[in-house]
């Protein structure tokens, strides 16, 4: 289950209030963070990231009749916090 402060940064910027959704998008939280964390961003970046976060759960979310994919932006901003994770400049 997502940590409650991520789970509260997401569903404010993607304008969601009430709980009504947070199992929803605490599933898609997990699903991002392991997205994250499998290609190789730290721990700390991914807990300091919820715009991005967000954005690959807006991806998930937004699933275009059944053909999910995350967007160019979250691809991009993901390879940025990798770089950074491993001690390199972002692009």
């Amino acid at each position: 289950m997502a940590d409650a402060a991520i789970l509260a940064a997401v569903k404010d910027a993607l304008g969601v209030t009430g709980t009504f959704t947070d199992n929803t998008i605490s599933v898609y939280i997990d699903d991002v963070v392991d997205f994250m964390s499998g290609a190789g961003v730290s721990a700390a970046i991914i807990a300091a990231s919820p715009g991005v976060i967000a954005r690959g759960v807006s991806d998930l979310w937004d699933n275009d009749g059944g053909n999910v994919k995350f967007s160019p932006y979250f691809h991009e901003r993901v390879a940025q916090l990798v770089l950074r994770s491993n001690g390199g400049a972002s692009v």
